[in-house]
């Protein structure tokens, strides 16, 4: 399995329960393909280089975790037909493998 890096961010209006259901719903693309969760580091808030969908903040997350690269587009697919989530981008992190 390689090391990845998810770095996602959801409106900052947002409530807690959405939140919590997006960290759910990657918890489980990740453990579907055999994949691990190493660490979850919840950034806050913070301000966008740029204006996106109206929006000038973001409230980040950072999910370190190892997977295979077929789950790993699973996620990605995941990640773009959840509502929540504004933007996402995920790294292969070559150095934590």
């Amino acid at each position: 399995m390689k090391a990845y890096e998810l770095l996602y961010f959801v409106a900052p209006t947002t409530d807690e329960e959405t939140r919590a259901a997006v960290t759910k719903r990657i918890e489980t693309a990740v453990a579907q393909g055999n994949g691990t969760i190493d660490n979850v580091d919840a950034w806050g808030k913070r301000k966008l280089a740029y204006e996106i969908n109206g929006l000038n903040d973001g409230d980040y997350t950072l999910v370190d975790f190892h997977a295979d690269p077929a789950s790993v587009a699973e996620l990605d697919r995941v990640l773009r037909i959840t509502d929540a989530v504004v933007r996402h981008m995920i790294v292969k992190r070559e150095d934590r493998d």
